[in-house]
């Protein structure tokens, strides 16, 4: 299975600190990149944090939470390579994974229905179909080379 590195602002930080003990449970190998709690910090450091990892370790995914998982999403696909998304059940994870090749899941401090942990693993697990999809998904990486200056 892959490594995966967590990532929370504040009001992600406790679905985080369940996260970890879950895939703990599972024998998954993670790493925190955001251990300490800290009253009011930002969200966008937080996945930017993430996100630097997932594109520097190929065979990696990302997990990043913030209040809504709103402002993480959006923080995280400003990096070019990143391909996340914000699901709330098993169809979105399975979608997001098999249809995009996400490779950052967001997640919601707030809103999280923890019935859907199992499918965090899941997610990690479903490859990505490749076929029409690859088409999609090189055209993503083909905006982001026009409009992403280095």
């Amino acid at each position: 299975m892959v490594k995966v590195y967590l990532g929370a602002d504040h009001a992600g930080f406790k679905l985080k600190e369940e996260i970890k003990e879950f895939l703990s449970l599972k024998d998954v190998s993670f790493e925190d990149l955001t251990p300490e709690y800290v009253e009011g910090d930002d969200y966008p450091l937080a996945a930017l944090k993430v996100c630097e990892k997932v594109i520097k370790d190929k065979n990696s995914k990302g997990i990043v939470i913030c209040g809504t998982g709103i402002g993480v999403s959006i923080a995280a696909n400003k990096v070019a390579g990143i391909r996340a998304a914000l699901c709330y059940n098993h169809e979105q994870m399975s979608l997001s994974r098999s249809h995009n090749d996400a490779n950052v899941l967001a997640l919601s401090g707030y809103f999280f229905n923890h019935r859907y942990f199992d499918d965090i693993i899941f997610w990690l697990n479903t490859p990505f179909e490749g076929g029409r999809h690859e088409r999609r998904v090189n055209q993503i990486k083909d905006i982001e080379k026009k409009y992403f200056k280095k």
